[in-house]
């Protein structure tokens, strides 16, 4: 199978196709014991076997057997992806304990009304890319390397619109934020 792998770092599709047949059904089975979601399953085992395609010359036989080196790859995946989605359940009860209740005095549900028109009204003013990354990482649940795969952007470049997304965020919707030389950071997605 090494010999399978060489030929898919350099492109072979006819490689790829036979290495498929061969590792679609174990990452699979890795991927579901990991998730107990046949849905979420499919879609995180499709993401693995896209990364063997283009990182297939990162494999190091002397470092183990190929379906190992896939197998690892299938199980940080999916406790990437459980990591995730225990972060967005977190988030979505914080955000639940927050919300309105009938119960609460009057001035607190009219902070929390403003406070949430601020925080969509400073979203509206990141770029595109900033706000498409700094959704998908605090209200979709996405790490940083699950977005790059999602969106095809290079990791660093992800991490630069979180980075600038969040502190363009907190300058508009800090007051003082710009006197604690926390400038709107420059928008370092155009080209």
């Amino acid at each position: 199978m090494p010999q399978l792998v060489g030929r898919v770092a350099r492109g072979d599709e006819a490689a790829f196709e036979l290495l498929y047949s061969v590792i679609a059904g174990p990452v699979y089975g890795v991927v579901l014991r990991t998730l107990h979601s046949p849905a979420h399953a499919e879609e995180v085992a499709q993401e693995v076997l896209l990364e063997v395609w283009r990182t297939a010359a990162a494999y190091r036989p002397e470092r183990g057997a190929v379906m190992t080196w896939v197998l690892v790859c299938a199980h940080r995946r999916a406790v990437d992806r459980v990591r995730a989605v225990q972060a967005s359940a977190e988030r979505d009860r914080r955000v639940g304990l927050r919300e309105t209740c009938p119960g609460d005095p009057p001035e607190e549900q009219a902070l929390r009304s403003l406070e949430r028109r601020r925080v969509r009204s400073a979203l509206r003013q990141l770029s595109a890319a900033q706000r498409e990354a700094v959704v998908l990482a605090y209200y979709g649940g996405y790490t940083q390397r699950e977005i790059a795969h999602r969106t095809g952007v290079p990791l660093g470049t992800v991490k630069t619109r979180v980075r600038d997304g969040l502190l363009r965020l907190r300058a508009a919707i800090t007051p003082d934020a710009g006197s604690a030389g926390l400038l709107p950071a420059p928008d370092r997605t155009a080209a």
